[in-house]
């Protein structure tokens, strides 16, 4: 008997390791390739405007691939329950393949859609394809969720190599819609071209390749000592690739290995893995702490004393005006890309929840609504890492100095001098501290600090000591 099954593609967003729509396409003999635009049902942390400028162009780069299988991408709007149901009657499907997503809006609706499919009598099946080891299969001795990264790299590591990538499934035999909606309908374009900076980007399975490629070529084995480094193209630049699936880390995994095996002299990516590991703590700790998109991980910091909300002092520091080089050239930098180095979102993260004082879930927003790769997990765990009241944080009395950080990890200001044009031209140290000079200060257009940094350190650091003695 001929069958039809759905693919309901989601944050999955590729052909290739891609295990339910292998799974879906080895079962039956057609398949519906699926996308429903239901953002809604994701409440506040539906995807924000450099998100779905990413997810307009990911999604014509999957329709793309699909059109090399004689298909093309079927996308209908509304509640996913009713665009599920209407699909299958549409079509005669009789099971529906998808795979999971892990933020606790995607769990609860997925319980309710799937619970409601398989009353009507239709198969669901779901995989893995976000992660090497689902949240719920590693645990502590104690058979706990762990709170600490470290063992959990140790106990995650020796499973990485025991998953494999698998091949895009061919032949794909799809099937059509009698009524699709078009990606244009969807309406996820800015309506000001605000964001084209961002063309400096690849959305797309064949993207995320080639930005593989190109850390394999030039970064991965220079990664331990030039990752810290702004100005340098020393990281992966993967993390909205994987974010929207359109790679996953078993594919990088493998991909690095394979592309390195080539060379005469071994590279080490063990490094360049570990960070990736991060990324998986992040779900891990989402899925089994899901309140901490907006709550303390750690209670004791619920009765922290947050400086009063500044309106003022948040625009300045969202629009790079802060008078503070380094934390202003990240913020430039993420507004005209949409994306900012790691080392600089520590930075940024810092001068906000500490010199400011300001709460670090007003952070959290703007890089929600700023970066191509917001991702829910890793977005909370960055954020709270940083203002010390996440899990395996940094302590709260370690606040960056934005200025030794700058003379560090950018010398010669470089990457201070590419985003920053009113300090192109300053002389030596100038550049990461202009306001040491008055008269270059003011003749160059820059703003003078918005704060006092040794000021609000201390200030910082008694509001702490204030949380350590409240009972």
């Amino acid at each position: 008997m001929t069958t039809t099954a759905i693919h309901w593609f989601r944050r999955d967003l590729r052909l290739a390791d891609n295990p339910a729509l292998a799974a879906a396409a080895a079962a039956h003999a057609h398949v519906v390739p699926l996308y429903i635009h239901a953002p809604e049902e994701e409440g506040e942390w539906a995807p924000g405007a450099a998100s779905r400028w990413w997810l307009h162009h990911s999604l014509h780069a999957l329709d793309a691939g699909l059109r090399r299988h004689r298909g093309g991408l079927q996308v209908l709007h509304g509640g996913t329950l009713d665009a599920l149901r209407a699909a299958i009657q549409a079509t005669g499907a009789t099971a529906v393949y998808a795979n999971r997503l892990y933020d606790p809006a995607s769990r609860r609706r997925d319980k309710a859609v799937f619970d409601a499919l398989e009353d009507d009598g239709i198969e669901v099946v779901t995989c893995n394809a976000a992660l090497w080891c689902e949240p719920w299969d590693i645990a502590t001795k104690q058979d706990e969720p762990y709170r600490v990264f470290t063992p959990f790299w140790r106990s995650l590591r020796p499973r990485i190599d025991e998953v494999e990538a698998i091949a895009e499934p061919s032949p794909l035999s799809l099937a059509a819609l009698p009524h699709a909606a078009t990606l244009a309908s969807l309406d996820l374009l800015p309506s000001l071209d605000w964001a084209r900076g961002f063309k400096a980007w690849t959305p797309g399975e064949a993207g995320a390749q080639a930005m593989l490629d190109l850390f394999a070529d030039d970064a991965v084995g220079h990664y331990a000592e030039s990752r810290d480094m702004p100005a340098r193209h020393g990281t992966s630049r993967l993390s909205p690739h994987l974010h929207f699936g359109e790679i996953s880390p078993r594919q990088v995994a493998a991909g690095l290995r394979q592309r390195l095996s080539r060379r005469r002299n071994a590279v080490d990516i063990e490094p360049y893995l570990r960070q990736l590991g991060w990324r998986e703590f992040g779900h891990h700790l989402l899925y089994h702490f899901p309140k901490t998109t907006k709550e303390n991980f750690n209670p004791r910091f619920d009765g922290f004393r947050w400086a009063r909300r500044d309106n003022h002092a948040l625009r300045r520091w969202q629009r790079g005006q802060t008078g503070i080089p380094i934390v202003d050239a990240g913020m430039r930098e993420l507004w005209a890309t949409g994306w900012m180095h790691n080392r600089v979102r520590m930075l940024t993260a810092s001068f906000l929840t500490k010199n400011l004082r300001q709460h670090w879930v007003l952070g959290s927003y703007w890089f929600w609504d700023t970066l191509v790769d917001a991702d829910l997990a890793n977005n909370a765990m960055g954020w709270q890492w940083v203002a010390g009241s996440g899990a395996d944080a940094a302590p709260y009395f370690r606040i960056f100095n934005p200025v030794t950080q700058s003379q560090k990890f950018d010398p010669d200001g470089a990457y201070i001098r590419q985003w920053i044009p009113e300090l192109v031209d300053a002389p030596g140290h100038l550049v990461h501290a202009p306001w040491e000079d008055e008269a270059f200060l003011k003749a160059s257009g820059y703003p003078a600090p918005m704060v006092d940094l040794k000021a609000t350190r201390e200030a910082a650091l008694t509001a702490y000591q204030g949380l350590k003695h409240d009972p």
